[in-house]
């Protein structure tokens, strides 16, 4: 992808291919780059579509094993109140997809809406949202197949 500014200026996410900004953990997600010593808090990702797949895996892990149905809830627990402002953040995810906080968002079948709330949560978590719509589709097929 080519930006309009030197990459050293990118945000952190975008630098990383990892516009959600998945933190490292035991989990080896697919497209991670081998060498993850850029960056030692953040994943480190091939190509963006591996970092949102990843992200999409994560949000339907939280509707499959832990439940968690309405916006506030899901966006609670990925950008938990210790380091975030969860409640804005919450609040522009729901915005986008023009719900109210506790609307029970079906991730599996509500596809544009769970295209909708990826977007946000990349333009929250990044300060911009580069990527194009079929990013975002891509990534949504990607996570539902594996």
């Amino acid at each position: 992808m080519e930006f309009d500014r030197p990459f050293e200026q990118l945000p952190r996410g975008i630098r990383n291919n990892n516009p959600g900004n998945i933190r490292h953990s035991p989990t080896k997600w697919r497209g991670q780059l081998a060498d993850q010593s850029a960056d030692d808090a953040f994943v480190q990702f091939e190509h963006p579509i591996y970092g949102l797949r990843a992200m999409a895996r994560i949000l339907m892990t939280y509707q499959r094993k832990h439940g968690l149905k309405t916006i506030r809830a899901i966006v609670n627990r990925y950008a938990p109140p210790v380091e975030n402002d969860t409640d804005a953040y919450a609040r522009h995810v729901a915005k986008e997809i023009a719900v109210g906080l506790d609307y029970e968002i079906d991730l599996a079948a509500e596809r544009e809406a769970f295209a909708t709330v990826l977007r946000t949560m990349v333009r929250h978590e990044n300060g911009e949202q580069p990527y194009p719509d079929f990013f975002f589709d891509d990534a949504i097929t990607l996570a539902a197949a594996s």
